[in-house]
């Protein structure tokens, strides 16, 4: 990854509107991975990840930038809640499992990599396998006696039949010709609605729950993992059409192309050096030692995160990780809490802290129409499959915004997941309506706007649970 932090930044923009100095905190901490990577090797393993604290409201874009960024240069990326580690007493789950579900998504993707680069080889070879269902070979005729008449004496004078040759090369020819027709016929794309059986492995694989220091994630062990090539797979018939059959045997095939071995070394790999793990809702286990009650186990857990967050090496089933150089980012709204509530050893491990703003009336229109995923885009693409062609008025857009800001201010403030709520509400008769609709031209303006969401943005009431 060689993007520079503008092009990171520029990247960024085209999903996320405003929060500038978190897209500019995350783009230097990216950069950084790569020239630590150019670094000569006395000093490069003294180098470590600067860790970033991300302090904001819900639906800022905080989680959105960890996850654009982890897209955007194809690493690993997983989202863990603090809140989940306190769930039971004061151990709720093995804080270690964030560090499994990484490897996890790593394997995931570079399977997915290893499989694009042998999908041509292997669609081929489901051809082929095709092919030989649909016009097998001829038995061979052997020229052995019936080992019952051998047993008991029976027919003993008798001569056993013998092939003759020339006949086998006929039929060896008919099939190789029939073979040659099927062929040209799935290239012509003729055969795909044909049924054919075909042999797949029974996914009903016996479970063994084996209770052991790994973590519940660890937990349910495959008995062939267990036992390997010691018993056959059990397989099962099924019969498919050609179009299903080509899916399921390239994905056979492929699976025996891909060297399972060097995929989980190069996602461990990948992990370590790449991976991001975005910690969410740090500011629910921020608190004081001297909590009681459910809230007591903050504390270790926080202390439980930290070895992890400072650098340890996790034990996964297909080998150790070591945590050193995973990018932490953490993220809390810090409402009642604040960052000095963490224990010092955790607050040293995240010295890279953003605080984003909330999102003004202007962030709203622009979030409507900017981003590559913007919602109107979404919602006049959702209801174009209805043949239904959506307008809206730049008056519609400003009204819009402006209902999703006043409603944040007068109710709980959830940034840009309001306008979610808003839109929803607004097209819910026009999407209801949709395939019924004589006329496929629809124009939403400030008035229709006004019509179906100011009654609602009025009352205070209403907007608590409506919107």
């Amino acid at each position: 990854m060689d993007l520079t932090p503008r092009e990171i930044v520029a990247q960024l923009d085209k999903y996320i509107i405003g929060q500038d100095r978190a897209k500019r905190s995350v783009a230097v901490a990216l950069r950084n991975r790569y020239r630590q990577a150019r670094l000569p090797d006395d000093i490069r393993d003294e180098v470590v990840p600067k860790n970033i604290l991300m302090i904001g409201s819900t639906g800022v874009g905080k989680t959105e930038i960890a996850r654009r960024l982890a897209k955007l240069v194809n690493a690993p990326f997983v989202k863990v809640e603090a809140t989940k580690f306190t769930e039971v007493g004061y151990v709720g789950r093995d804080v270690e499992g964030m560090i499994r579900d990484l490897v996890e998504t790593a394997i995931r993707m570079v399977r997915l990599e290893k499989y694009a680069e042998v999908e041509e080889r292997a669609a081929r070879m489901a051809e082929e396998r095709i092919i030989e269902i649909m016009a097998p070979l001829p038995e061979a005729q052997t020229a052995g006696r019936n080992p019952l008449e051998m047993l008991f004496g029976g027919g003993a004078n008798r001569q056993a039949p013998v092939t003759d040759p020339s006949m086998e090369e006929q039929r060896a020819r008919r099939v190789e010709f029939e073979r040659e027709s099927l062929r040209q016929k799935l290239l012509r794309g003729e055969l795909e609605g044909e049924y054919i059986e075909i042999e797949v492995e029974d996914s009903s694989t016996p479970m063994l729950e084996v209770f052991s220091g790994a973590g519940g994630e660890e937990m349910g062990v495959n008995m062939n993992d267990m036992l390997g090539n010691l018993f056959p797979k059990k397989k099962k018939s099924r019969k498919v059409t050609v179009v299903e059959a080509r899916k399921i045997l390239t994905q056979q095939e492929a699976q025996k192309l891909i060297d399972m071995d060097e995929v989980k070394t190069v996602a461990i790999k990948r992990a370590e050096e790449q991976g991001i793990v975005f910690l969410d809702e740090l500011d629910k286990i921020a608190g004081r030692n001297d909590a009681h009650g459910p809230d007591v186990s903050r504390g270790g857990v926080q202390r439980d995160i930290l070895p992890i967050v400072e650098g340890s090496t996790v034990v996964t089933k297909h080998g150790p990780v070591c945590t050193d150089r995973i990018l932490f980012i953490a993220a809390g709204a810090f409402h009642t809490a604040k960052p000095s509530d963490l224990i010092p050893e955790l607050q040293g491990r995240f010295p890279i802290r953003v605080e984003l703003q909330n999102l003004s009336e202007e962030d709203f229109l622009h979030i409507l129409v900017e981003p590559q995923n913007a919602l109107i885009k979404q919602y006049r693409a959702l209801l174009a499959t209805e043949g239904l062609k959506v307008e809206f008025s730049k008056n519609s857009l400003v009204e819009i915004a402006k209902i999703a800001y006043t409603v944040n201010e007068h109710t709980e403030n959830i940034g840009a997941r309001r306008l979610h709520t808003v839109l929803e509400k607004l097209l819910e008769d026009l999407s209801f309506e949709a395939p019924d609709l004589q006329d496929k031209e629809v124009l939403i303006d400030e008035h229709y706007v006004r019509d179906k969401l100011s009654e609602i943005a009025r009352s205070e009431d209403l907007s608590r649970y409506i919107l």
